[in-house]
């Protein structure tokens, strides 16, 4: 037995857990939602389900929120998470430690805990709401609608964004920054040319995380969403245990993973132009 050929079977030894996880835990649930989602009440199999997505009226709703709802929520994420990492990077002093200090703590904070919080904040009966009622202010309404939704998502994705693209703009060179500005490059010159550019990788894996984690998301959508339209996740919910519709959910929960891949496929396709790969 030649040393290559142990090395490659030690090398299959140490991937196949993995593997075995990722079949169990994902392929075969997948494959699962998809064949229950083309059965039909006849026992056969049709695309009825997914034609009830697009022209019932309500699902058509849903799907269109939960879409508006995610590219708002990825383009604000991704903005303030930018302008936070950029000013953490080029600034100092003591505001620039004290964001460093306390930008992650609402990574600590279980979702419920957080949603329960925004509710007692943001409430109709909230404190904040009592607090303008002294001065003769009234709060408007921000929870139960989708702004609850969005705040509540801001609160969940920019400190994991914010770290991932501080972490990537640390890797860029101080002294190329420095020769940009010797040269006579401005600030949005040198963002444009330089810094984004260095940091591309990241910001794509950070947009992938942020729309798959709010396009399926449930606790904070549950707690401070609307009764209508609802996001998928809540409606795939509702349809699973109040209407009792198995292959409808399946459907919708199949159709929410085409949306994550179309992201996901984008993804590794940038990448592998990146490093001169043909898929």
């Amino acid at each position: 037995m030649s040393k290559e050929f142990r090395q490659a079977m030690a090398g299959l030894a140490m991937v196949l857990p993995s593997f075995a996880i990722l079949m169990i835990v994902v392929i075969i649930p997948i494959f699962q939602s998809l064949v229950l989602s083309l059965t039909n009440e006849t026992g056969g199999y049709d695309l009825n389900r997914y034609y009830d997505l697009f022209t019932d009226k309500g699902m058509r709703s849903n799907i269109i929120f939960t879409l508006r709802i995610t590219l708002i929520t990825c383009a604000l994420v991704l903005l303030i998470s930018y302008v936070l990492a950029v000013y953490m990077r080029f600034n100092q002093g003591p505001i620039v430690e004290l964001i460093r200090k306390t930008y992650m703590i609402p990574l600590f904070i279980p979702g419920v805990i957080a949603t329960y919080g925004l509710i007692n904040l943001l409430g109709n009966h909230g404190w904040l709401a009592r607090l303008l009622a002294e001065v003769g202010m009234t709060l408007p309404r921000i929870i139960f609608n989708e702004k609850g939704i969005i705040v509540a998502n801001l609160w969940f994705n920019i400190p994991f964004t914010t770290m991932l693209l501080s972490s990537a703009l640390a890797g860029i060179p101080s002294s190329v920054i420095e020769s940009a500005k010797d040269v006579g490059a401005g600030k949005l010159r040198l963002f444009a040319r330089f810094i984004f550019p260095l940091t591309y990788k990241t910001f794509l894996v950070a947009l992938t995380f942020v729309f798959m984690g709010v396009v399926g998301s449930f606790t904070a959508p549950f707690l401070l969403g609307a009764n209508s339209p609802q996001m998928m996740g809540v409606s795939m919910q509702q349809v699973f245990s109040v209407f009792q519709e198995r292959e409808q959910a399946a459907a919708m929960a199949f159709f929410t993973f085409l949306l994550c891949s179309v992201l996901g496929a984008f993804y590794i396709r940038s990448m592998a132009k990146e490093e001169n790969v043909k898929i």
